[in-house]
Order: structure tokens, then C-alpha cells, then sequence
């Protein structure tokens, strides 16, 4: 039994097993939360409901954010490098502006700025009587460079369990636990509350003393 973990308390939100996820990453998660028990640790199943709105408010509040810093490129003073932004980049920027605009501002900016403060309470309350969140990082299985780039939606669903983290502003550790059929590696994360950095990297340390995945090589891919 592994002194970093014995006593320690990490959820698993019911909600993080929906149909997106992938079944192998299904199964290593699976086996990372039977290891975090084997090593002392109390896992228990919670809900955390508001996953499904994760990805809708991130992508009305990141891109209205990132759209505010970026107009300050004013070509004067940062340069006219425009032409280096990317499609993905060039469509959030667009899309941050859109829901910035006049008439449209309170219809999307501030009521996803107000369910942002839903969020801070769910994982306020879920993590004071936790000590960390374990979850997957994405619900599918690495893809190819650009593949996601072609399928927006695809894109922002890949980003399913770490948008809500982002907005939120807590600490995350990602850790390998695994590997598909096709070679490919799978990650886990461990999230935690404010300025819990050192518990986090405690308990990622503990499951790497028993495993080998952050040693392993993914397969070159054909």
C-alpha cells in the first residue's frame, strides 16, 4: 500500500463513461481506478451533471477571450503576421467576435460567463470532500496530425473532459495509463483543487512506481 495515497479520497464522475468515450480508453481507466484502490486509495463514484454544458461554454467564453486579446494586434506595434494564423484560429477568433458583438453579447458571453460560476461551485462542493478528480483526457483515441483539424465538431468534442478544468482554472495532471490495439497511447488525468499541485503530482508518482506506460513508446502508425 502506497503511503501517498492511503486515506486519500478521488471521485470519478459517472457522467465521464457517456457514449463518446472511446471502449479502450473505457477499460485503461477503468484499470488505473482498480490500481489507485490497490495502492490505498478511496475511489468512489460521484456526479458531477453539468459535463454535458462543458463544451458549449468553453467554446463561447475561450474564443470571445481570445478574440478581446488578439485585437490589440493592431499592426502597428505586434506586426501584420496575420497569415501564420491557422484556419482553427482564424474560426475561433471569428466566432469570439460574433458572440462579443453588440445584441449578442448577453445572449451568449454573459450567460456562459454565469454558468462558468456554476461550475466553480460544482467542483468547489465535489472537491471538499475530495482530494482529486480522476478522469479521462479525451474521449477518443489520438488521431492523426490535422485529421481533427477537417471535422470542427469532432475537434471540440475531443476536448470533452479538460474544457470544464480550463474554465474553471484548476490544476491538472496528465498521466499515461495504457495503450489501444492500434499502438496509440492513452492519458488520464487527475485534477485537483487550487493550489493542490503537490498532491496531484503525489498521487501520479505513486501509479507510476507500479506501472511502465510513461516508459512505453507508442508503435509507429502506417
Amino acid at each position: 500500500m502506497n503511503s501517498a495515497c492511503k486515506g486519500k479520497k478521488i471521485a470519478f464522475p459517472v457522467e465521464f463513461y457517456c457514449e463518446a468515450l472511446d471502449p479502450e480508453i473505457k477499460a485503461a481507466i477503468g484499470r488505473a481506478r482498480d490500481m489507485f484502490a490497490s495502492l490505498g486509495a478511496e475511489v468512489e463514484e460521484v456526479s458531477l451533471p453539468m459535463l454535458e454544458f462543458g463544451v458549449p461554454v468553453y467554446y463561447i467564453l475561450a474564443p470571445s477571450e481570445t478574440s478581446s486579446n488578439l485585437g490589440r494586434y493592431d499592426g502597428v506595434r505586434y506586426g501584420a503576421g496575420r497569415e501564420l494564423f491557422t484556419k482553427e484560429t482564424k474560426r475561433r477568433i471569428m466566432t469570439g467576435t460574433y458572440a462579443l458583438s453588440s445584441g449578442y453579447y448577453d445572449a451568449y458571453y454573459k450567460k456562459a460567463q454565469k454558468v462558468r460560476s456554476l461550475f466553480i461551485e460544482e467542483y468547489k462542493k465535489l472537491l471538499s470532500e475530495y482530494d482529486a478528480i480522476l478522469s479521462p483526457v479525451t474521449p477518443i483515441m489520438p488521431s492523426k496530425f490535422g485529421e481533427l483539424l477537417d471535422d470542427p465538431m469532432k475537434n471540440m468534442m475531443a476536448d470533452l473532459y479538460t474544457v470544464t478544468v480550463n474554465i474553471v482554472g484548476l490544476p491538472s495532471l496528465s498521466i499515461p495509463c495504457g495503450f489501444g490495439t492500434s499502438g496509440l497511447p492513452i492519458g488520464m488525468q487527475l485534477v485537483g483543487n487550487m493550489f493542490s499541485e503537490s498532491t496531484l503530482l503525489s498521487l501520479g508518482a505513486a501509479y507510476q512506481k507500479v506501472t511502465d506506460w510513461h516508459i512505453k513508446r507508442p508503435l509507429p502508425v502506417i
